[in-house]
């Protein structure tokens, strides 16, 4: 009996801290952290071209 009620425990402590990470919600010290950074090249007829790049953490 004892065994049963600490799978039970632990199975709703896994659905807890699950759950939210799953539906997209981040702790504050855990949010992404993105960059835009633009690259400067030239085409195939000499033209400037500017991409931009977003780089997340």
């Amino acid at each position: 009996m004892q065994k049963f009620a600490l799978i039970v425990i632990a199975a709703l402590a896994a659905l807890v801290f699950a759950n939210p990470l799953q539906a997209g919600y981040y702790r504050d010290d855990c949010k992404p952290y993105c960059v835009i950074k633009k690259v400067r090249a030239q085409d195939g007829y000499g033209n400037p071209v500017i991409k931009k790049i977003r780089i997340c953490t």
